[in-house]
């Protein structure tokens, strides 16, 4: 039982190039933290110092932001797909 988690292209040089990661599946919290766990240095990327995930990262469970589901607590169900994308800003 795997999860697939897509890693934006600004992000692959921490997973040792790979634009996807095979994880076990859990809540966001917990996909999120093996990721960390696997690839160290998304956790400071991607959480902010009190353990949230950063309000300039999106997360989308099965194509849905997670803002609009049940937050880092989402659960994330065997064959999903999690998309990481950082917001972009420009002018």
């Amino acid at each position: 039982m795997t999860v697939t988690v897509r890693i934006p292209t600004q992000l692959r040089s921490l997973s040792g190039g790979a634009a996807e990661v095979a994880l076990e599946p859990g809540t966001v919290s917990e996909v999120l933290a093996a990721l960390e766990a696997a690839h160290p240095g998304f956790g400071e990327r991607i959480f902010d110092p009190a353990g949230a995930i950063r309000r300039f990262v999106n997360v989308f469970v099965a194509e849905e932001d997670i803002r609009f589901l049940d937050g880092a607590d989402t659960v994330i169900a065997d064959g999903q797909v999690v998309s990481i994308i950082p917001a972009v800003a420009g002018g």
